[in-house]
């Protein structure tokens, strides 16, 4: 059972400390952030409102009862940020792939946290 509680919890703070590292890129309007976001056509709303987004994403996460609705969200906005790695802005920008590991590594833990959070998903949307 411990072991079990630590892969969650180790599954809840990958991708809320990617998602939260990369906010500061995002609002101080860093070169490689406005160059990315210009690239896909979405700067600056697009920049400003994907990092709101994440953050939200990356609170819920963290909070038990919320985790599986944080993850959906981090579900949603890593298949936006691989749609466009693959089709608009490439695997390695800036010289490296480290934002598309980073929306690998986000993607795939949000993808097991709604599994594993399903059932708690269903009973709370019925209870609504």
């Amino acid at each position: 059972m411990i072991i079990r509680t630590i892969g969650i919890w180790i599954l809840r703070l990958v991708p809320a400390v990617i998602l939260l590292q990369t906010l500061y890129f995002k609002f101080t309007a860093q070169p490689e952030s406005v160059q990315l976001f210009t690239r896909i056509g979405m700067e600056p709303y697009g920049r400003i409102g994907t990092g709101v987004l994440e953050l939200v994403a990356a609170i819920l996460i963290l909070i038990p009862r919320y985790t599986g609705y944080g993850a959906i969200l981090g579900l949603v906005m890593m298949t936006g940020a691989l749609y466009f790695h693959l089709t608009k802005i490439g695997i390695f920008f800036g010289g490296d792939a480290l934002l598309f590991i980073y929306a690998v590594v986000t993607f795939v833990c949000c993808a097991l946290l709604v599994f594993i959070y399903k059932t708690r998903l269903e009973s709370q949307l019925k209870r609504k």
